[in-house]
């Protein structure tokens, strides 16, 4: 019968809890201001039990916190330095529905790198100048309920042979006398080579989220690191619903088109088109992680009941969003169109009559 397990981190100097800082990209104590990498982190002792994570998917579920969204259904996992208290979807209080079960373990990790405050002031900026948003949504008190997210995300390495027979046109025309004529030569291209395909990045959900998701990708696969359970300490992590096998198809799609885009780029002679007709990619191995990628989200309940989401990548600061419309400034902006137009009517239909 196993139990469940829980770890704090503490600081090996004065035992309060850490939590990572992306601006520092450090761990720090806000008691003593002692700073740590992840490694003196790791050598000090104080994260013991989260360096045995990393060889132990199931000890890494077991202190992880499921919370569930009575209203809107979203699951996100946090430890337990990590307080959930409402959802940053819809805004209403989540539920403690346990621990986290199954192999769900990330195998990297890209930290956070722009800190909250930096994000709040993002997100005040990009609203700045767009004048029909609801007042309360570009608030400063809307701005400070933005959560940083860790969101999942497939990786995948690969070997392959690849092959592409092009079609080719040559034309050529000219005129004479009262004539026009075209000359038309084609041509078959054959290229093949091996290629090597580095971080193919596929969303690990099936939700809404991926239309927000790829709006803010790509993410710098530089920047990927070995998961440590410490990253996601004062973070949250969305729960992934996609294996691996359910995305194969759409990563070999996605080769596809990398191959006949890279093969076509060793067509050095000039032709009036070139097109592809059969693509081939033979896979002789390939290599899948688990990742998570740092998101800074806020979202926004409109009156119509829809919802509003603003996203920063946390490692590039690239930005989504979707706006909603004040009803009232909208209305005086018709109003203010309305009124002239209506005077202009009036002196048409004075000259007229």
């Amino acid at each position: 019968m196993s139990t469940n397990q829980t770890v704090a981190y503490q600081c090996p100097c004065c035992g309060a809890g850490l939590g990572f800082d992306p601006e520092k990209q450090k761990f720090a104590c806000e008691f003593c201001l002692s700073e740590f990498d992840e490694a003196e982190l790791t050598n000090a002792g104080a994260a013991e039990a989260a360096e045995k994570q990393r060889a132990d998917g199931e000890a890494y579920c077991e202190q992880m916190n499921l919370f569930t969204c009575p209203n809107c259904g979203a699951e996100v996992v946090a430890d337990d330095n990590t307080a959930a208290d409402f959802c940053y979807y819809c805004h209403n209080p989540v539920i403690h529905s346990g621990r986290l079960s199954g192999q769900l373990q990330p195998h990297k990790v890209i930290p956070f790198r722009i800190p909250r405050e930096e994000a709040e002031k993002m997100f005040l900026a990009w609203c700045k100048k767009k004048w029909f948003l609801p007042r309360d949504f570009k608030s400063q008190a809307h701005a400070a309920q933005i959560k940083g997210v860790y969101y999942p995300f497939w990786v995948t390495d690969a070997d392959a042979f690849g092959s592409t027979d092009f079609k080719a046109t040559r034309v050529h025309t000219w005129r004479a006398g009262d004539y026009k004529y075209t000359n038309t030569k084609v041509y078959k291209l054959e290229r093949a080579g091996d290629i090597h395909f580095e971080d193919i990045v596929t969303c690990a959900l099936s939700d809404a989220d991926k239309k927000m998701l790829e709006g803010v990708l790509p993410s710098p696969s530089e920047e990927l690191a070995d998961f440590s359970m410490p990253y996601l300490s004062g973070f949250f992590a969305k729960k992934r619903d996609i294996e691996r096998d359910a995305l194969s198809e759409e990563v070999r799609e996605r080769m596809h088109g990398y191959t006949a885009a890279l093969l076509r780029s060793t067509v050095r002679e000039s032709y009036t088109t070139v097109t592809p007709e059969t693509i081939n990619v033979n896979i002789k191995e390939s290599h899948w992680e688990y990742a998570l990628l740092p998101i800074w989200i806020l979202t926004y309940t409109h009156k119509n009941g829809k919802v509003y989401t603003f996203a920063i990548n946390a490692s590039t600061g690239k930005i989504y969003g979707e706006l909603p419309v004040s009803p009232g400034k909208l209305a005086i902006l018709m109003g203010a169109v309305a009124v002239p137009a209506t005077a202009l009517l009036s002196l048409i239909g004075g000259a007229l009559f």
